[in-house]
């Protein structure tokens, strides 16, 4: 009997849900939200495909929680790939709770689960374009690489910033790029145990997070203006790279971003957009 491999989806939202659905061809799924019905729906859903799926509850955002979630995973046997999806966008929360949702829960959650890698696993962390169109001072840049994990992290930026700068909008980019930083920076602890870690970036997708997004934030309707290819990319389009990333095809992909923005990040550079601009890494 072939026994697929397991794998972790960490949120069950529309992304998560298609993510989930993709990697169910080739792995046993984990499905973990911190709403236990969303993921038994999802899990539900995709049951019927024949795939083949487990849920879990886990808040990212509180470590007992996210070492509970360790310890199932290691009595399990550990983990093949880790996709960690769960996030806020800039009109579902405040400062601070975006940015422990969208950072500290995936410093916590890499941290906790590396030592249940599989040789050969890939964990693939959702970022955003977000992260590559504005620049943070040294200062700020150096609380993301060193406070990645920290429940603090969210009073440190405060501080950095002023409570002026701490909007929902600034703590989207920030915790999103904190990510790209967090994939670079975990890379040899990964390769250590013959694993891999990277973040995915994607550009405007149509999920039912970014329909929202559209109807409250008009920086987002701009961006799609001119988006190169003007129209959004899928969830589908995002769960097969997500599937590349995490198969023995990109087997020497690890420490880096990848762009799915349909060229609107190059289109940016060329383009007045007020703090909107390629970021520096």
């Amino acid at each position: 009997m072939n026994v697929k491999p397991p794998a972790l989806v960490i949120g069950a939202g529309g992304m998560g849900a298609a993510v989930a659905r993709r990697l169910a061809a080739d792995y046993r799924i984990l499905l973990v939200d911190i709403d236990v019905q969303r993921a038994a729906d999802v899990a539900r859903e995709l049951r019927l495909g024949g795939a083949r799926v487990d849920t879990a509850q886990c808040d990212v955002t509180s470590p007992d929680s996210v070492r509970a979630l360790a310890g199932r995973v290691g009595e399990e046997g550990g983990m093949r790939v880790l996709a960690h999806v769960a996030g806020l966008s800039p009109t579902m929360g405040d400062f601070d709770r975006i940015v422990r949702v969208n950072l500290v829960g995936p410093a916590l959650l890499t941290e906790a689960l590396l030592p249940h890698a599989r040789p050969g696993a890939a964990a693939i962390l959702i970022a955003s374009l977000g992260a590559h169109i504005r620049t943070f001072d040294d200062d700020v840049l150096n609380a993301l690489r060193e406070g990645a994990s920290s429940l603090n992290l969210p009073d440190q930026l405060r501080r950095l910033l002023g409570d002026a700068h701490a909007d929902p909008n600034t703590a989207y980019q920030l915790s999103k790029f904190g990510l790209l930083m967090l994939a670079r920076r975990r890379a040899r602890d990964w390769g250590a145990r013959g694993g891999r870690i990277v973040s995915l970036s994607p550009g405007i997708i149509a999920t039912p997070m970014g329909a929202k997004e559209f109807e409250s934030n008009p920086a987002k309707r701009r961006l799609f203006e001119l988006s190169p290819q003007k129209r959004e990319g899928t969830m589908d389009e995002i769960a097969d790279v997500v599937a590349f990333l995490a198969s023995a095809k990109a087997s020497f992909i690890s420490g880096t971003d990848i762009l799915v923005d349909g060229g609107l990040a190059g289109a940016l550079s060329d383009i007045p957009f007020g703090d909107m601009r390629p970021t520096r890494s």
